[in-house]
């Protein structure tokens, strides 16, 4: 399938790789150009001597190119697929590849070939020992982070204002130390709530609570039913994995995404089965100033299987392989008013009470101004969302506004207790088209 020009800059890792491919998009600086079964190549000019000689796996999409950048995928990739979906006739189709372009796509599938070799069986002794380690060591760390929450609220909420964020910190580290990387990350937004605005102490309050019912659920965790057991070894730190039978469908990608810290960057791509309904969310990480490896277009249809991993009403999966681009109708998943929404996200916090949002979408809404920020409102009036970021202006939600022109749209995005961040919408103008708002 040929992406068009929005799904392929959809890829780019950064904006400065969005604009560097642009740039790139059209015949001038290439030559030799062509493609064969879904592989496109070519040599472009570039400030060397010799052209970089560039190629992508559309299918993947994956890619290989000669130059020294280290962003996946780099801006003569991105200028190349550019070229791809604004002019095909510009990508002869049909050709034999050059051989340097045969010896890139056969070290690449010798890669993936090793990459998905059997690994040599582990001593399960061996495993079970280092196990129980990390867990003693957890569990020390999840009673220290009590006596540190308990030492706040027999001094007051109003001392933590006073005492700055390097208290945090440390136990923030300690936590690093105990191999509890989630309670790590809970200590250091709790650090960050003291002085962040009016009324920080109640916010404080609750995030307290929160952690404190982490602490003391993953020191039961043997009391626990098996799921919840699950989700709350998760939210300690411990990685999930596949639990449950694959599922083959046919995805519509809804939502791709990037969060980093600096040290690790996050790409979260929501996707929705045409055929069993089911929603799913993948995630792919590269390390610091790299691209994950895994990109979707939003927008595209593509089949393969999916194995959800473990946990109460957990929607992580794992692709079991390549998901592959199919043509097809794509329409947007089956949504409802804004109440059904919120009773979602009410019924997915039971499940698990520590969820920052949920997956939801919105039929018939309009957005609409508030007294603080925009809003999502039910085309008859009677309920409204809070969009997240407050007043702040927004790319997505000026396209969000453009797109509805004061009238009902569909929109899919993430509903949580700061408000509803709006990833997708469609018009019902043009229901096939997935508009993307990150």
């Amino acid at each position: 399938m040929r992406r068009t020009v929005e799904q392929v800059l959809a890829l780019a890792p950064d904006e400065a790789s969005r604009r560097a491919g642009s740039r790139l998009g059209t015949a001038g600086p290439w030559s030799g150009v062509g493609g064969r079964d879904g592989v496109v190549w070519g040599r472009c000019e570039g400030s060397g001597r010799t052209p970089y000689r560039t190629v992508v796996d559309t299918a993947g999409p994956a890619y290989a190119c000669t130059c020294p950048s280290r962003s996946s995928p780099c801006k003569h990739a991105l200028g190349l697929m550019l070229l791809c979906a604004a002019d095909g006739a510009a990508v002869p189709d049909g050709a034999e590849p050059p051989d340097w372009a045969a010896r890139r796509l056969s070290t690449r599938a010798a890669r993936a070939e090793r990459g998905t070799a059997p690994a040599a069986p582990a001593d399960p002794e061996a495993a079970r020992r280092r196990a129980e380690r990390r867990a003693a060591r957890m569990t020390a760390g999840a009673e220290e982070l009590e006596r540190r929450l308990a030492d706040l609220v027999r001094g007051g909420l109003a001392t933590a204002g006073q005492q700055g964020y390097a208290l945090w910190e440390e136990t923030a580290a300690r936590m690093v130390d105990a191999q509890a990387p989630g309670l790590a990350g809970r200590v250091r937004e709790l650090g960050a709530i003291p002085g962040s605005g009016p009324g920080w102490p109640v916010r404080l309050l609750e995030e307290c609570a929160l952690t404190h019912l982490l602490d003391r659920a993953w020191l039961s965790a043997d009391r626990l039913p098996a799921d919840l057991a699950t989700t709350v070894r998760t939210r300690v730190g411990l990685p999930s994995a596949p639990g449950g039978a694959a599922v083959r469908d046919r995805w519509l990608v809804l939502a791709q995404y990037d969060t980093g810290d600096g040290r690790l960057t996050t790409r979260r791509i929501w996707l929705h089965g045409t055929d069993t309904g089911r929603t799913a969310l993948l995630l792919s990480f590269g390390a610091a100033g790299r691209a994950p490896a895994l990109a979707l277009p939003v927008g595209t249809l593509v089949d393969g299987e999916l194995t959800p991993h473990a946990g109460a009403g957990q929607l992580r999966a794992d692709p079991g392989e390549r998901l592959v681009p199919v043509a097809g109708p794509a329409a947007p998943p089956p949504g409802g008013p804004v109440g059904a929404a919120l009773d979602a996200y009410g019924r997915a916090l039971r499940e698990d009470p520590w969820l920052e949002s949920w997956p939801v979408t919105l039929d018939r809404v309009v957005p609409a101004p508030a007294e603080y920020g925009w809003q999502l409102a039910d085309a008859d009036g009677r309920e409204a969302l809070p969009l997240t970021g407050g007043d702040r202006p927004r790319p997505g939600l000026w396209r969000l506004l453009a797109l509805s022109g004061g009238t009902p749209v569909t929109v899919f995005g993430e509903c949580g207790h700061r408000g509803f961040t709006p990833l997708a919408a469609w018009s019902p103008d043009t229901p096939g088209e997935t508009v993307p708002l990150v």
